[in-house]
């Protein structure tokens, strides 16, 4: 890898952890990913007119796709409500891979490499790590956090399978952002009554921020994956773990302490050992 890809994998680690940070530190938590969204509908309306629509097959994996990021997205807001970045965010990230892993093994039959089985090991002890001692994360959040793992391993399998059927990545890709640009609002609508977005707000401002830093993330592990291989890329990427401990420490006042710093580098280490493939 040269450092152009290595430079793209870290900035995406760091835009991740951001966009989380602008989420946790938002006045109204759904409101702000809500708003968060319409930067990728925006992006994703660019996008769809200048691709085909997906192939017919694919219709039912974009909506449930969409349909499961809502709820991540509504979950996510939930883990904030109770837990820190610094907490929260590992855990998120580490139960994906963990959970992919473990439902494979469960549901599918299949085996764990020695690698996987080491992650496994690694993510249990850092999640545990942050949920005992002081300062420990609250059991709500760190169900919550589970839950949103949960979520995001679902579509994720979703996608995998979808974006095959449907031919075309980038008009997947498009219209699951567009159908999950549209039932964000209306599910906070439902929640709320009504959404208010007043564009020359700070908060406003704020969160269509942060849905430009989620975009940006998004494209710098893309444009990594296409000039680097793909096992090293992830594992750099799960860098953002460790990164999230830092920026709720220094931007949001979060406590930072050895074992907090320990237990996301675990957590980070464990996510590398599912992901890395040489």
């Amino acid at each position: 890898m040269n450092a152009t890809v290595v430079g793209l994998a870290l900035s995406a680690a760091i835009l991740h952890a951001s966009w989380n940070a602008f989420l946790r530190t938002g006045a109204d938590r759904l409101w702000t990913v809500t708003v968060m969204s319409f930067s990728s509908t925006a992006a994703a309306i660019v996008l769809a007119l200048f691709h085909p629509l997906p192939a017919a097959a694919a219709w039912p994996y974009v909506v449930l796709s969409a349909v499961l990021q809502v709820g991540y997205s509504v979950f996510l807001v939930a883990a904030y409500r109770y837990g820190e970045l610094g907490q929260v965010y590992p855990i998120v990230r580490g139960s994906v891979p963990l959970l992919v892993a473990l439902g494979g093994f469960l549901l599918a039959g299949q085996r764990l490499a020695a690698p996987e089985l080491i992650g496994v090991a690694l993510v249990a002890c850092g999640i545990m790590g942050l949920s005992v001692g002081r300062g420990r994360a609250s059991v709500t959040s760190i169900l919550y956090a589970l839950a949103t793992g949960v979520i995001i391993a679902a579509y994720a399998t979703v996608d995998a399978i979808g974006v095959r059927v449907a031919g075309d990545s980038a008009a997947y890709t498009a219209w699951v952002l567009l159908i999950y640009g549209a039932l964000l609002p209306a599910a906070f609508v439902g929640l709320r009554g009504r959404l208010i977005v007043d564009l020359r707000a700070p908060e406003t401002r704020k969160a269509l921020s942060g849905g430009l830093f989620a975009l940006l993330a998004y494209g710098a592990v893309v444009a990594a994956f296409a000039l680097g291989p793909a096992g090293p890329i992830t594992a750099i990427r799960e860098t953002s773990v460790v990164f999230a401990a830092f920026i709720g420490r220094f931007f949001l006042g979060e406590q930072l302490t050895p074992r907090r710093i320990g237990a996301c580098a675990v957590v980070a280490l464990g996510a590398i050992f599912f992901g890395y493939r040489p």
